[in-house]
């Protein structure tokens, strides 16, 4: 069994990819507001908001009811097609389980609508730390999410 691996997860959305990479990038906050059932904080530590280098930590509970933090950095934008690359330095997912880990967000056509992307690549500590599907799970349910909020404007 590989330590490194891949996990990409996709969801079908209504609205453009502007709106969930300006969430995402510039306005992590609000997703506290519209989903506080699976985001409870988004802490802002070095740098602006939205900014390459900036480090953020988000305080979230999964949904199997677990708390977790996960402090990231944001490694790389793309305004063009919507991509904002996040790579995780503290909280449980690098706190004994994976050396590394970093997830990708973005959103592409796909017909008529659109499709939100997320992409995990990682590296376990060893081989007995499950893939990361609860997370998987928990960012394409938030998509959703944020999807059905943002479609009822």
């Amino acid at each position: 069994m590989a330590l490194s691996g891949k996990l990409i997860g996709y969801v079908e959305i209504s609205k453009t990819g502007d709106v969930f990479h300006d969430l995402l990038r510039h306005k992590p906050h609000e997703m506290v507001t519209i989903a506080p059932d699976k985001v409870h904080d988004c802490e802002l530590h070095e740098g602006e908001r939205g900014a390459v280098g900036s480090v953020i930590t988000w305080h979230y509970t999964t949904h199997d009811g677990k708390r977790k933090t996960s402090k990231q950095i944001i490694e790389s934008v793309n305004e063009e097609n919507h991509t904002i690359v996040l790579k995780v330095i503290g909280g449980e997912l690098v706190d004994g389980q994976y050396k590394s880990f970093t997830n990708t967000f973005h959103v592409e056509p796909k017909g008529d609508g659109k499709v939100a992307t997320w992409t995990f690549a990682f590296e376990k500590v060893d081989t007995s730390v499950p893939y990361p599907t609860i997370e998987m799970d928990y960012l394409c349910n938030l998509i959703k999410d944020l999807d059905a909020h943002n479609s009822a404007k």
